[in-house]
C-alpha cells in the first residue's frame, strides 16, 4: 500500500458500491483508515472487509444521510475510531427519471433529500470536527447534471446544481482554516444508478446492455465510460491539493467543459 494518505482518517457515505466503493478504496490504498458508510450495511461491511483483507484499516455503520441523527453518529463513530476525520467524503444518491410535468412533489423531496439535503447534514456534522482536528478535506459528489439539465431529470440536476452552489459557498467560509471543499461531477459511469438510466432509456427493442453503450456513444467524446476507480483517484487527488478549493471538477470524457 502507498501511504501519502498515512495516519489520515475518512469516512465516506454511500461508500457500500459504486463510486462511493470507488473512492473508499482508493483512500485506503494511500494509507488512510476509512469508515464506510452506507444505507446498505451489508455493502458497506463487504467494502471495510476487502480494505482490511488488503491490509487497510477500516470499519462499516448503516447511515441515513437524511436524518442529522445518522450523520452526527457516522463523525461520532469516526473519531472514536480513528482519533478524529481529516477526510468528509459525502457520495450517498439517488436517480429517477420523470418529466417535471408528471413528478410527484413527494419524489421531487425523496431525490432532494438524499442528494441536496444529505450532503448538507454531512458537511454541518464534519465541519466542527475538522476544525478541532486543523485540516479538513471535504468532497462532495455532484454531477455533469449539476453543469446541464437532461430531459427527464429536472429534479435529479437540481439536487446536483445545488450541491455545486453549497459547495462553493462552503469553501469560502472554511478558507482560513485549512480545510478545503470540492465538488467531483462524474459523468457516465456503470453503477446500480447508471443501470436505472439504461433501463429507462431503452429505445424499443433494446436490451439494458444495447441502451447503456448506447448512451456512452451518444454522450462520451472519448467513447468510454468513466470508472468508481477513477473518481476515486481524483479524490486522493484533491485530498493533496491545499490550493484547490471551492471547484466542481468535472470527470467525463469530454462531455462537459463548463
Amino acid at each position: 500500500m502507498s501511504a501519502r494518505l498515512a495516519g489520515r482518517a475518512a469516512y465516506v457515505t454511500g461508500g457500500g458500491q459504486g463510486i462511493g466503493q470507488g473512492i473508499a478504496l482508493a483512500l485506503a490504498a494511500e494509507g488512510a483508515a476509512v469508515l464506510v458508510g452506507d444505507i446498505d450495511l451489508a455493502a458497506a461491511e463487504a467494502c471495510a472487509a476487502d480494505i482490511r483483507g488488503k491490509g487497510g484499516r477500516a470499519e462499516a455503520m448503516r447511515v441515513d444521510v437524511t436524518k442529522a441523527a445518522d450523520t452526527e453518529a457516522l463523525v461520532a463513530r469516526t473519531e472514536a475510531a480513528f482519533g478524529g476525520i481529516d477526510i468528509a467524503v459525502h457520495c450517498a444518491g439517488i436517480v429517477s427519471v420523470c418529466e417535471v410535468a408528471d413528478l410527484a412533489e413527494t419524489e421531487w423531496d425523496r431525490v432532494m433529500n438524499v442528494n441536496a439535503k444529505g450532503v448538507f447534514l454531512g458537511c454541518k456534522a464534519a465541519v466542527p470536527a475538522l476544525r478541532r482536528r486543523g485540516f479538513g478535506r471535504i468532497i462532495n459528489i455532484a454531477s455533469v447534471s449539476g453543469k446541464d439539465g437532461y430531459q427527464g431529470l429536472a429534479h435529479y440536476s437540481a439536487s446536483k446544481y445545488a450541491v455545486i452552489g453549497f459547495t462553493n459557498s462552503l469553501a469560502k467560509e472554511v478558507a482560513q482554516q485549512n480545510i478545503t471543499a470540492n465538488a467531483i461531477c462524474p459523468g457516465i459511469v456503470r453503477t446500480a444508478m447508471w443501470d436505472i438510466l439504461a433501463d429507462e432509456y431503452k429505445a424499443s427493442g433494446e436490451t439494458r446492455e444495447q441502451s447503456w453503450q448506447r448512451q456512452v456513444l451518444a454522450f462520451v467524446p472519448q467513447g468510454r465510460p468513466q470508472t468508481p476507480a477513477e473518481i476515486g483517484d481524483l479524490a486522493v487527488y484533491l485530498t493533496l491539493a491545499p490550493s484547490v478549493t471551492g471547484q466542481a471538477i468535472n470527470i467525463d470524457g469530454g462531455l462537459t467543459s463548463h
